[in-house]
């Protein structure tokens, strides 16, 4: 029987531990891409002026955007559960008093062409799918008050676009990320509280 040299020895080790982590990396992108996350490298909210940024310091679920920059939750933001929205900052905060930390998500936000008045409002509609007064396909649309004839909510455009809000139309849909919009979906069925503080 031929003898080995160490250097085909290390050889074969190398080339057998590329091809493990390669299978790693593969499964990992094909998971990623059934969860319906983006592609690696590639963020969610890239199409937009005001790209999504979640998560805080404290914060237990961030999205995939997270950004350190993110202002911790505003002391005007109201108690128990509640999504809380600055029109004056353009973020929002999920947040439950029963869980540590209380904010679970944190991220930006594209807002529409008029803001709502600032009080406490209740989550009355949502749909699933439909389409935006822009026209765009939207996602996770969660109403929580109308005023003037102006309905505001928030969603998601099925492209991940956050374009910012032409002037010209009347509009109080408050666009975010895929990702941040399943979060807040999953966070606020009808009757949670919404906060708008300034």
């Amino acid at each position: 029987m031929a003898k080995l040299g160490p250097g085909v020895v290390v050889t074969g080790l190398t080339l057998g531990a590329l091809a493990v982590v390669s299978l790693l990396a593969f499964q990992a992108n094909g998971a990623q891409d059934r969860a319906g996350g983006p592609k690696p490298g590639v963020s969610a909210t890239s199409a937009g002026p005001s790209p999504s940024a979640s998560g805080t310091a404290a914060a237990a679920a961030p999205s995939a955007s997270a950004t350190p920059t993110m202002p911790a939750l505003p002391t005007t933001s109201g108690t128990g559960l509640r999504v809380v929205y600055s029109v004056g900052t353009h973020h929002v905060w999920l947040v439950d008093p029963k869980k540590t930390p209380q904010v679970q998500a944190a991220f930006a936000v594209t807002p529409g062409s008029v803001d709502p008045t600032v009080g406490s409002y209740t989550v009355y509609n949502r749909r699933p799918t439909t389409t935006g007064t822009d026209g765009k396909q939207i996602e996770h649309v969660v109403l929580f008050t109308q005023q003037n004839g102006i309905v505001f909510g928030f969603s998601a455009a099925q492209d991940g676009a956050t374009p910012t809000a032409d002037p010209a139309a009347k509009t109080g849909g408050i666009r975010q990320s895929r990702q941040d919009g399943q979060l807040l979906w999953d966070f606020a069925p009808n009757g949670t509280k919404v906060v708008v503080i300034a």
